[in-house]
């Protein structure tokens, strides 16, 4: 079993800035900390997404702390622009990750207030007294349940899965969801040859307004103002609203970017929408967001009854050996990188008072 002060799961925008303030504050890589990742190499969540998803058309790259991303070639694939980067990072700062290693559980040593923390994984154990979770939502794609939907003869994919708009050349694709990953789907089907709907269970709103750190404050706010109270945080339209650019005013005047209203059920052929049309679908693309990937935290239980995590920042209130980063208002890659800055800050702090009450200099 390996021992260390501190355990951060993932090493995306949120777990590399929690490393890099650590090591800022003086813990030594591999010593006093570790950062396990489950993927096989650097990138986080982007090295998963779709080829065409180009670093001028995605949304939510930020520069992390120390070392600015510059301006890369827009026309480039986001997920190689930020596995680059990532990579890069890593090995400018001598951040400890260790990969592949997926986290299996989270457990308390004892009953004791103050007992370590047991991180099990698929290639070793660790035994730590902090624990920062930056395990973001990647791996916990969220499928909605609809009658008929086993009963469906087409091809269902989620955001996840998606690879190639070219895949459905010729098709008639039922987008389902309100937001942006889906509104991006909607242009690049269309543009690959594909006949679409949309599919939303409200009105979609487009914001006509500048989506700066403004906007972006006020977000995080509405979100924290949730996971304070312990409930799950809301879905990310439903706060943010869509950004209304020009390109996506062409696609609601050309019709595309139109929602088709609810549906209530999947049929072999199709879905049934809320108005009783029937519509024929080839493929049914989920694009119906992400929940928070934290099962290996279940053991600790620190669900509150609303069924989310309360948190006083990025604490967790009923835990405070543990530190949720990329949850609630962290989620987005700006908050992210703050809150990986807060949880090194606070566990750092952490550590100063458990060795000045033991006498430790």
């Amino acid at each position: 079993m390996n021992t260390v002060d501190v355990v951060v799961i993932g090493a995306g925008q949120a777990g590399l800035s929690a490393a890099y303030h650590l090591v800022k504050a003086g813990l030594r890589p591999h010593e006093d900390f570790v950062v396990l990742d489950a993927n096989p190499g650097p990138g986080g969540a982007w090295r998963h997404r779709w080829p065409s998803l180009t670093f001028g058309t995605a949304h939510g790259i930020h520069d992390l702390p120390g070392l600015p991303l510059g301006t890369p070639d827009p026309t480039e694939p986001a997920s190689s622009v930020v596995t680059r980067y990532y990579e890069e990072y890593e090995a400018r700062f001598s951040l400890p990750v260790i990969r592949p290693a997926r986290v299996s559980s989270v457990v308390s040593e004892s009953n004791a207030g103050d007992a370590a923390l047991i991180v099990r994984t698929d290639g070793g154990t660790f035994r730590t007294r902090y624990l920062i979770n930056a395990t973001g939502t990647w791996d916990k794609p969220f499928w909605p349940w609809y009658p008929g939907r086993s009963e469906f003869r087409g091809r269902q994919l989620h955001t996840r899965d998606f690879w190639s708009a070219s895949e459905f050349a010729g098709q008639h694709v039922v987008v389902v969801g309100g937001g942006t990953s889906a509104v991006q789907f909607l242009w690049r089907l269309h543009e690959a040859g594909a006949s679409t709907t949309w599919v939303t269970r409200r009105e979609p709103v487009f914001e006509p307004r500048s989506f700066d750190s403004e906007w972006g404050r006020d977000v995080e706010r509405r979100v924290r103002e949730r996971t304070s109270a312990g409930l799950p945080p809301e879905s990310v339209v439903s706060v943010t609203g869509l950004p209304l650019t020009s390109q996506y005013q062409r696609g609601i005047d050309e019709g595309i970017l139109v929602s088709a209203g609810p549906m209530t059920s999947l049929t072999p052929d199709g879905v049934l929408l809320a108005t009783g049309e029937e519509v024929h679908a080839d493929a049914l693309l989920w694009a119906t967001g992400f929940r928070a990937s934290i099962d290996h935290l279940g053991p600790l239980q620190l669900r509150e009854h609303g069924g989310g995590i309360r948190t006083e920042g990025v604490r967790v209130d009923a835990d405070p050996r543990v530190f949720l980063v990329g949850y609630g208002s962290s989620a987005s890659t700006l908050g992210a990188t703050r809150a990986g800055r807060t949880a090194a800050r606070g566990v750092v702090k952490a550590l100063n008072t458990r060795k000045a009450a033991q006498g430790v200099a």
